[in-house]
C-alpha cells in the first residue's frame, strides 16, 4: 500500500478533515478486507503487516498499529504536527475497522483477479482522500522522505526496495499464484495514486 504524503494546497474545516479521514480509512479497510479474504498481499507497511499476520496468525490491525509507531516522530519532524496527528488517527481507525469490518462485511466469493483490481482501486481512492486532507497511513513513505532529506537517496527508490523485500518475504508465506495476483493489485493501487495524486487537479473551497 502506497505511503505517499501531501500538504494540502488549501485548508479544510475540522469537519471536512474528519469526514475525509473517515472516508479514506474506511475505503482502505474495505480494500484490506478484500485483500486478506483472498489471501493476497500488498506493498509498504500495510503489506508487511499482512504478511506478518499470515505468518503468525496475529491480527492485521494490531500488527499494523505497532509497525507504525516508530514513524510518527519522523512524520512530525519532516511534515509537521497536524499531519502526524491526522495520520495517527487514520492508523488507529484502520486498526479498529480492519478487525471489525470482516464480521459485518463477509465476502462469499470473488474471482481473485477481480478482487486484486478492486482492492487497488478502492484502496487508491481511500488513500487519495487521506492525502487531500493532510494525512496518510504512515509507514515507510515517511522514512523514505526523511532519508531523501538526509542522504539524497530518492524516496521512490526506498519504497521500491522495501516493497521488493515485502514480496520476497511473502513468497515464503503464500503460493506463487497468489503472489502474482498480489502484484497486480499493487500495480493498480500505484497507478491510481500516480495518475490522480496531482496538486494541480485539486481545488477545494
Amino acid at each position: 500500500m502506497t505511503d505517499a504524503t501531501i500538504r494540502p494546497t488549501t485548508s479544510h474545516s475540522l469537519l471536512a478533515d474528519a469526514q475525509g479521514i473517515l472516508f479514506g480509512t474506511t475505503m482502505a479497510a474495505v480494500g484490506i478486507t478484500i485483500l486478506t479474504s483472498l489471501g493476497l498481499v500488498t506493498g509498504q507497511t500495510a503489506g508487511l503487516a499482512v504478511v506478518i499476520s499470515y505468518a503468525t496468525g496475529w491480527g492485521f490491525g494490531p500488527v499494523f498499529f505497532v509497525l507504525n509507531i516508530p514513524f510518527y516522530w519522523l512524520g512530525y519532524r519532516r511534515i509537521g504536527l497536524a499531519f502526524t496527528l491526522k495520520t495517527f488517527a487514520a492508523v488507529a481507525l484502520l486498526t479498529v475497522l480492519s478487525g471489525w469490518l470482516p464480521t459485518v462485511f463477509v465476502i462469499d466469493h470473488i474471482w481473485t483477479p477481480v478482487g486484486a483490481v478492486v482492492f487497488g482501486m478502492i484502496t487508491g481512492a481511500g488513500l487519495l482522500a487521506l492525502f487531500r486532507h493532510g494525512a496518510s497511513l504512515g509507514g515507510v513513505g515517511i522514512l523514505a522522505l526523511y532519508l531523501q532529506d538526509k542522504t539524497g537517496f530518492r524516496a521512490g527508490w526506498t519504497q521500491l526496495l522495501f516493497d521488493a523485500g515485502v514480496f520476497v518475504f511473502a513468497a515464503f508465506v503464500i503460493p506463487m499464484e497468489k503472489l502474482l495476483w498480489s502484484a497486480l493489485g499493487a500495480l493498480v493501487l500505484n497507478l491510481v495514486i500516480a495518475i490522480n495524486h496531482r496538486r494541480d487537479w485539486y481545488v477545494a473551497t
